[in-house]
């Protein structure tokens, strides 16, 4: 077979299970057919196969399990059953009815009353086989019901000691994947590994399943382990189809890993493989992410060569692109070019244009293109208006934002709940929530009710600005109208009362909420959570808790980082840790504020080694660090003297591309001017090895200040790492507290320019007024830079330095030659 022809082979979803009838012996089958005939042709049934069964001399219990396989619904099957196992004097129910029972609510669909037919089972000690376990199994994920599928997958393993069938196990892993729940997945995937056979009913792992597995590794930037999965499985550098190749190249394109995406488009081409459109959209998308239309360009030739014809899809991420990084109106053009090909435009390509147009302030060309797309017949949505909207309102420009709905209105288009929706969320993102409650009256006006996500949208505006009575009285009026809030107007309440510290208030409106018989669901559940952790009542934390996990709602990352970030602030860190350990059991994925919380609390009890151990395993889990934990540790280990320690997390910082703040840059201020350089810091930065603290040393030996000192460090560390932007805001408050620019500082921002490619503008972004000698000084430092940072190699910046101090030199010079033919004169 040719590796063009394997090429074409996919892994499919795994299909749902055949039902396989239990075989029996001929008398039984002419049984169950005649039974199944007065099922479903008698209306009174049951006293027709009473006189069947007697007259057979059969047991109804022997033969009920072959009969529920064939009955054509559930609810003939729940009377069936209930027929023959529940009259006076019967055999109880036997665990093949049960199962099969169970395995036909599952095929219809009837989740709802399978947890009943199970709590039977448990009752009556009849254990479920693994088929029927894997048909429940498969149902709930159908279903979206991913923790009790999870839990019953639990159950399976514990009783039969082996994973479910493997169609069961990829319903599991794929729901798990779509819920972002992949770390979860990832140990279902682990198990069904352990557990994998190999061939025959053992085997437990097929093609589809690392296929679902490495695609929900991709879906969370981990790439390499995607493919690391796939060599496990069909050993090194080998992918095996054109599929996997997708996945992957599609995974490091989001990554912004282009390059490598592309070497593997080279190598998918070089092994024979066909490329298929998943595979060049997922590359272009990669490229339109970097603006690069060369290459774009290239692939869509390819594409055509290869008959491979551009769906809208890929176009709409190529017209975006060019609004991103061209303008407009190179975007135009491709919508033109797509056209022309024969593709034509969604409401997506539009909504991309009115977007970029409104973003310009081309606010009437905008229009234009709303018109066009009313004009294909195109149905406009929220992001149709939404941007027009926004920014009328942006510019305070309310009438004109009127005047798009009057004007809708005159063209035989009555605004509608989107249309009106869209305006009010306009104004409340621009701050101005009382010209959108004027829009919510209009609204009313006009016949049109607002919807709980309106009146959610206005609720959440007035509670950000602090006018939560005004926010209450919305919501009588909702009542009024008979327009039901749901879980998320109230969960905004209450999370609006917290935010101003009405706690009381806050647990009355949750309760209410719970009276009127609504579900607060997790939102609602987590927001209560919060108000109890911020007042310090973590009794009340988690008895809200478990109350949550009484009406089957998971918590999730964010409710337990609430609690542990709530006990460490009560400075009860050994609590916070034991809820730590929960969240980690219940398979629940900690997060940046779970660790940052924990990493606090180490430091708030002084446990340093703690915090670090803590941030390692972070890292571990691929959970990146953000500025909040960054600082946390900056500061700690300033305040208790360990500059080495403080300045290898700031170089870590940077490297990660987490851009400092006020209070990060205040820590490291006031830690290396407060605290002198001792023996013990000597010995530690040995162990650290911190450039840094290098730099910031000899600056020292060299008689700057330590202010100085600390401040230039921080300049060339930002600049050297493309923080340009944020050493030139530092620079500027530092001027303002009456420190300027000194010869090292400006070398700092000189080589941060460079490096960013802004050479020709230097002189209009920093300004250059050093003497001689501080000129010289300046170079004596680049050049230490260019040591530190670039392997010695003399930088651009250098050899500017270099040619004004040549510059200088050569001005001396004229001026003594002027001075001495003066004197000539004069003599």
């Amino acid at each position: 077979m040719s590796k063009t022809l394997l090429s074409r082979i996919k892994p499919l979803d795994t299909p749902k299970p055949a039902r396989s009838s239990p075989s029996s012996p001929p008398h039984i089958k002419n049984l169950v057919h005649e039974t199944i005939h007065i099922l479903t042709t008698h209306q009174q049934w049951e006293q027709s196969l009473q006189t069947h069964f007697s007259e057979t001399q059969t047991h109804v219990s022997d033969v009920a399990h072959f009969v529920l396989d064939k009955i054509p619904n559930a609810e003939l099957s729940f009377k069936f059953f209930d027929w023959a196992f529940r009259r006076p004097y019967c055999c109880p129910p036997t665990g093949s009815a049960y199962n099969t029972l169970l395995k036909r609510l599952a095929w219809f669909g009837v989740v709802s009353e399978i947890e009943n037919v199970m709590q039977s089972m448990k009752v009556e000690d009849v254990k479920p086989s693994k088929d029927a376990l894997s048909f429940v199994i498969l149902a709930y994920a159908d279903s979206g019901l991913v923790d009790k599928a999870l839990e019953l997958y639990g159950f399976g393993v514990d009783s039969c000691g082996s994973v479910p069938s493997v169609y069961a196990c990829n319903a599991l892993l794929k729901v798990l994947v779509k819920n972002g729940r992949v770390d979860v997945a990832r140990q279902v995937y682990d198990e069904m590994l352990l557990k994998d056979g190999g061939d025959g009913e053992d085997v437990c792992v097929d093609n589809y399943s690392t296929s679902i597995m490495v695609r929900g590794l991709c879906k969370e930037g981990k790439v390499e382990e995607g493919r690391r999965l796939i060599e496990e499985r069909w050993g090194e550098s080998c992918v095996p189809n054109v599929v996997f190749y997708n996945t992957l190249i599609d995974g490091y394109c989001k990554k912004g890993e282009v390059r490598r995406a592309d070497g593997l488009f080279r190598e998918l081409k070089l092994k024979g493989f066909l490329p298929t459109l998943q595979t060049y959209g997922g590359l272009i998308n990669g490229y339109c992410k970097d603006g690069n239309f060369a290459v774009i360009d290239r692939l869509l030739v390819e594409m055509k060569e290869r008959g491979l014809r551009v769906n809208v899809v890929v176009h709409n991420a190529i017209v975006e692109a060019r609004c991103k990084h061209d303008g407009s109106g190179t975007a135009m053009d491709a919508v033109a070019r797509m056209i022309e090909s024969g593709c034509e435009p969604d409401i997506r390509t539009y909504n991309i244009l009115i977007n970029s147009l409104c973003k310009k302030g081309k606010f009437e060309e905008a229009e234009q293109f709303l018109e066009q797309a009313m004009k294909r017949g195109l149905v406009r949505n929220e992001f149709s208006y939404t941007p027009l909207f926004q920014v009328y309102c942006r510019q305070g420009e309310h009438c004109r934002a009127l005047d798009l709905l009057v004007e809708m209105t005159k063209r035989g288009q009555k605004p509608d709940l989107v249309s009106f929706g869209a305006l009010i969320h306009g104004h409340v993102v621009s701050g101005d929530i009382d010209f959108a409650l004027t829009v919510r009256d209009r609204m009313i006006e006009n016949g049109i009710l607002p919807d709980a996500c309106i009146y959610n949208v206005l609720i959440s505006g007035l509670c950000k600005k602090g006018r939560v009575p005004t926010a209450k009285s919305l919501l009588g009026q909702m009542l009024d109208q008979n327009i039901l809030p749901d879980a998320f107007v109230y969960a905004t309440l209450v999370d609006g009362l917290i935010r101003n510290g009405n706690l009381e208030e806050a647990k009355s409106i949750f309760n209410l909420a719970v009276e009127k018989g609504l579900d607060p669901g997790v939102v609602g559940y987590n927001a209560m959570i919060k108000g109890f952790c911020k007042f310090g009542m973590m009794n009340d934390a988690l008895s809200c808790l478990e109350k949550m996990k009484k009406k089957n709602h998971q918590p999730d990352g964010f409710t337990y980082s609430t609690i542990i970030d709530g006990y460490v602030k009560q400075h009860n860190l050994d609590a916070a840790l034991e809820i730590f350990k929960l969240m980690v059991k219940q398979r629940c994925r900690p997060n940046f504020i779970t660790y940052t919380s924990l990493i606090n609390g180490f430091c708030r009890k002084g446990d340093s080694d703690g915090a670090v151990k803590t941030f390692v395993e972070m890292q571990s889990r691929g959970v990146e660090p953000n500025v909040v934990t960054y600082s946390i540790l900056i500061g700690k280990f300033c305040k208790v003297g360990k500059l080495a320690e403080a300045a290898s997390f700031f170089e870590l910082m940077l490297k990660q591309k987490c851009s400092p703040n006020d209070v990060t840059i205040h820590y490291l201020l006031n830690g290396f001017t407060n605290v002198a350089i001792s023996k013990e810091a000597n010995e530690s930065q040995e162990k650290e090895k911190s450039v840094f603290l290098d730099f910031y040393t000899k600056l020292i030996s060299d008689g700057w200040s330590q202010k100085s000192s600390v401040y230039n460090s921080i300049l060339i560390y930002l600049c050297q790492y493309g923080m340009v932007e944020t050493a030139l805001q530092l620079n500027d408050k530092f001027r303002n507290k009456g420190i300027d620019l000194d010869s090292v500082s400006f070398v700092a921002m000189l080589q941060g320019i460079f490096l960013r490619g802004r050479s020709k503008d230097w002189k209009n972004i920093i300004s250059f007024n050093l003497n001689e000698k501080e000129l010289q000084t300046a170079v004596r430092y680049s050049h230490i830079i260019d040591s530190q940072f670039h392997g010695g190699k003399m930088s651009e910046a250098t050899l500017v330095l270099q040619s004004l101090v040549e510059l200088s030199d050569l001005t001396v010079v004229l001026c003594l030659l002027v001075a001495s033919d003066k004197e000539e004169e004069w003599a």
